[in-house]
């Protein structure tokens, strides 16, 4: 007897498991992607058209997470939706539940790890005044840290979903874990030297620093290096962890300069020429601009020279003004001390040489070259 068209789709089987069958997992699986990657649209759609209000933040989140949806993913879940449909054998069904969790696992994952990366950079991007994705290394280790923590318990929540032993896997990690930790040692220390700067802030992008004999504007702050741009246009690149070991000055946050300076007279000056050195002094340094007076001594005598010491503040960071005040001081100084005939005490030293007395021994011994001369030319 000539079998029907339906009888040979459900009495012809494929793998044990007949065409029928495998047709409607087929068809599932087509119907499934569809309205899942529909629905997925629909959703975007709506936030999409939400995150247009102003004060939106979070429906821009929402977008951006829901755009890092896979279609891989999507698929995968719609063949398990038609595998479900399937006649298989109870141990296969167990295995597809697995796979589900599988599945679920790794989309969430992915949706977790735009949305923690957005968070972060937009709490940076409201708590720094600099460019984040290059010159914060907090910024980085904060989004590297969390990304790290978020698919490790992702994978081992796999793993013990699969009845894999997560115990002796953790403590597995943790074994490999110190021993890497001991052989990157030097690497490790630079990383958290990094995480103090970017916490710490003994200095940021753009400032002015002095590190030792080194000096320069730090251009980047990195994970294990940071770069200065020296005076002379050179780059230095130093390790983080050798730059907080070392003391660091940063005049970039320098708001006025305390400026100390020396100078000295002639020994022949008079008390009343140095009674009006400091009052000339003072009136010199409140002429400029960008200047306070603190005071002006004599502050005692030298070696060759009587000394004078001021000191005042300058009301503005920059070198270049301070350089300029500090020359306008010194030529209104030789003006002035030149009116009162006042010079400026130029390092000098004086030696003076005893001549010893005339004894018999010294003479007779001062007379032994000439002694030996005439004895010489008498020979000859």
């Amino acid at each position: 007897m000539d079998s029907t068209p339906l009888e040979i789709f459900t009495d012809t089987q494929l793998l044990g498991i007949s065409i029928a069958n495998w047709l409607l997992a087929l068809t599932v699986t087509a119907v499934s992607f569809i309205i899942a990657r529909t629905g997925v649209g629909f959703l975007l759609k709506n936030v999409r058209a939400r995150a247009q209000k102003p004060d939106a933040y979070l429906s821009h989140i929402a977008v951006e997470v829901l755009s890092s949806t896979s279609n891989t993913l999507l698929l995968l879940a719609s063949i398990l939706i038609g595998i479900g449909v399937l006649d298989l054998p109870e141990r296969w069904l167990g295995r597809v539940s697995s796979l589900w969790f599988v599945v679920a696992a790794l989309q969430v994952g992915l949706w977790a790890n735009r949305a923690i990366a957005l968070a972060l950079l937009h709490y940076f991007a409201r708590h720094s005044h600099t460019d984040i994705h290059q010159k914060s290394a907090l910024a980085t280790l904060s989004l590297w840290g969390a990304k790290v923590f978020l698919w490790a318990v992702v994978l081992l929540a796999m793993l013990s979903n699969l009845g894999v032993n997560i115990t002796a896997f953790i403590a597995s990690l943790g074994v490999g874990g110190i021993a890497v930790a001991l052989a990157v040692q030097n690497i490790l220390g630079d990383l958290f030297a990094s995480l103090s700067i970017a916490v710490d802030k003994p200095f940021e992008v753009g400032d002015f620093i002095v590190v030792g004999s080194l000096a320069g504007t730090v251009e980047h702050v990195g994970l294990k290096t940071t770069r200065i741009r020296s005076l002379g246009g050179e780059q230095i690149v130093m390790a983080n962890a050798g730059m907080i070991s070392t003391t660091i000055q940063n005049y970039k946050r320098l708001q006025e300069r305390r400026i100390v300076f020396e100078f000295a007279l002639p020994q022949q000056c008079s008390t009343e020429q140095l009674r009006q050195v400091p009052v000339i002094v003072e009136r010199i340094i409140k002429a400029q601009e960008k200047t306070r007076f603190d005071r002006a001594h004599f502050r005692g005598f030298g070696e060759s020279a009587l000394e004078f010491e001021t000191v005042y503040i300058v009301l503005d960071p920059s070198y270049n003004v301070y350089m300029d005040i500090q020359q306008a001081i010194n030529l209104g100084m030789m003006d002035e001390f030149a009116k009162i005939g006042v010079r400026f005490a130029m390092p000098s030293r004086a030696v003076h040489i005893a001549s010893l007395p005339d004894t018999p021994e010294r003479m007779s011994r001062d007379n032994v070259p000439a002694q030996a001369a005439a004895s010489f030319r008498a020979q000859h």
